[in-house]
């Protein structure tokens, strides 16, 4: 056998030496961190397992999550700009409190940004991302509870907000729904109609597979008014 045969050349010695290069850390990055806590505590206090005017003890959710006090803290001055937390100074961070008044200022931002929402994913959805809501309006059929009811309903809007393909409309939508979603929860068992309004939902789907953008518009903001009459129903 020759020497050629039984010696690898430089270049089949596989990758080289990492010896020299500064090690590649191996901790979590500080971005997905931050917002994996966010994400938990805005589900929290979204759901009302964090109640309103509640505290919010940092140490005992860095705890509960499986991060440092460091994401907790940034996840915390998101959800204050948010509004869903008050930062008082010398006294502590609070869960906002929820006010039925503040009901028709959502609803006024939100009927008209849902409109602008559906009219744009009409116009812009992608043929994957109709496939999503095909999925979705099927599941409509299909659910009945209430908690899987506010799932589905939340699912459909992030859904339409995601397919305008536009950042800053997701943001201010998915601001307004986390507010209207606390009111939703706070009187969820007691709803009368909420089957009938998620299932209102397949109107816009609808219009937004047809590509018809005036018709997705409309029925967007019919279904916003909707959400406003029943729960004014319930106060």
């Amino acid at each position: 056998m020759s020497p050629s045969s039984t010696q690898a050349s430089p270049s089949s010695k596989g990758p080289p030496s990492s010896k020299g290069r500064p090690a590649k850390s191996r901790e979590p990055d500080a971005q997905l961190l931050s917002d994996r806590a966010y994400e938990a505590i805005r589900n929290k206090l979204v759901t009302l397992e964090i109640a309103p005017g509640a505290p919010i003890d940092e140490e005992r959710l860095a705890t509960e999550l499986g991060v440092g006090r460091t994401p907790v803290r940034a996840a915390i001055k998101r959800l204050a700009y948010q509004k869903l937390v008050v930062i008082r100074p010398r006294s502590g961070t609070f869960a906002a409190e929820m006010d039925i008044a503040d009901l028709e200022a959502i609803c006024e931002i939100r009927e008209r940004l849902e409109g602008l929402a559906a009219e744009r994913a009409a116009l812009r959805a992608r043929y994957e991302e109709r496939q999503e809501l095909r999925q979705l309006l099927e599941r409509l059929d299909t659910v009945s509870g209430h908690d899987e009811l506010l799932d589905l309903d939340t699912a459909i809007h992030r859904t339409v907000y995601r397919l305008t393909h536009n950042a800053y409309l997701l943001d201010v939508l998915t601001t307004n729904l986390d507010q209207s979603l606390r009111i939703w929860n706070l009187a969820l068992e007691r709803l009368p109609h909420l089957g009938e309004h998620v299932r209102g939902q397949a109107d816009v789907i609808r219009a937004i597979l047809d590509r018809d953008p005036a018709r997705a518009r409309e029925a967007a903001e019919n279904h916003v008014r909707a959400f406003e009459e029943d729960v004014r129903e319930m106060f």
